[in-house]
């Protein structure tokens, strides 16, 4: 999940505020609620309503569309969408909360165009509140993603109550008995993308890769990132390049190997390929690797 997109926002408490008055007048859950703001951007688009639509994206400031870890303006958002000219746009809601002041809204979308092939999407939006209004201040698009992606984020992958460091002590031992080497994901629940690599690592394709050559840790960086600090210098985790985060080190803790680039922090967008070729590469050095 990429650190990107750092608005200017309004008042946590504010946002909380409204937010759960409408969670309480509806008589649901914050993860079912329909959001009115993006029924309408919904409806824009099946309209065709280009101006519409527009009318929904921030201009201060000015909404930011990140798409294949390249930056837009909100234009070309709108003009994708328009472009698609869909007749049918299936939603499926992976979040919808309060993070960081704005609203978090995660849906997966199975869109059906007039004509042509049904396309499937997925998009993260940040919603402001900005006056009377909510306002799109973020988008983080991946069309025809190669990964599968969850239908919620209610897996703990990064338990709170786990102690990291005696984690990875344990697995220190177990990859020095297995000739193995220690696979670190730094990362929180809160970070779809996590979820995403978590799933690609079940792959059949990867999970024999993993099995075989790793012992793999979940490093949890809690909600504002401050969490196992000591453990994200150690492993020289750049966090603000995003997570997942990876790390490989040797069975006795000696770093091999961490992104610098943020390389998997936009996990969705990523191929089983980049994946494979990447565990591949960091796999335990064999003695016929020698020979």
């Amino acid at each position: 999940m990429s650190p990107k997109i750092r608005p200017r926002i309004v008042s946590v408490l504010a946002v909380v505020a409204i937010t759960s008055a409408a969670v309480a007048q509806s008589g649901v859950s914050a993860a079912t609620a329909p959001f009115a703001p993006f029924e309408q951007w919904k409806s824009a688009i099946l309209a065709g309503d280009a101006a519409a639509l527009r009318s929904l994206y921030s201009t201060d400031p000015p909404a930011q569309v990140s798409i294949k870890g390249a930056n837009y303006n909100a234009d070309a958002d709108v003009n994708f969408w328009i472009a698609l000219k869909p007749r049918s746009m299936k939603v499926e809601v992976v979040r919808n909360e309060v993070r960081h002041g704005h609203i978090s809204y995660i849906f997966r979308a199975q869109v059906q165009p007039f004509s042509g092939p049904e396309i499937n999407i997925t998009d993260d939006q940040a919603w402001q509140q900005q006056g009377d209004r909510w306002l799109l201040i973020g988008v983080e698009r991946t069309d025809a993603p190669r990964l599968k992606q969850p239908a919620n984020m209610k897996k703990d992958i990064y338990p709170a109550n786990v102690d990291a460091h005696g984690e990875i002590r344990e697995a220190e031992e177990r990859a020095a008995a297995g000739h193995k080497r220690l696979l670190l994901v730094f990362g929180a629940n809160w970070c779809f993308d996590c979820h995403v690599l978590d799933l690609a690592f079940q792959r059949p394709d990867l999970a024999p890769i993993l099995a075989e050559n790793y012992e793999v840790v979940h490093v949890d960086i809690g909600p504002d990132g401050k969490k196992n600090a000591d453990l994200v210098s150690q492993f020289e985790i750049p966090l603000d390049r995003g997570v997942p985060a990876l790390a490989v080190a040797e069975s006795d803790g000696r770093l091999v190997v961490s992104q610098k680039n943020g390389e998997f922090e936009d996990a969705r967008g990523l191929t089983p390929e980049v994946l494979r070729q990447f565990l591949e590469k960091w796999k335990p050095v064999t003695q016929s690797s020698h020979s």
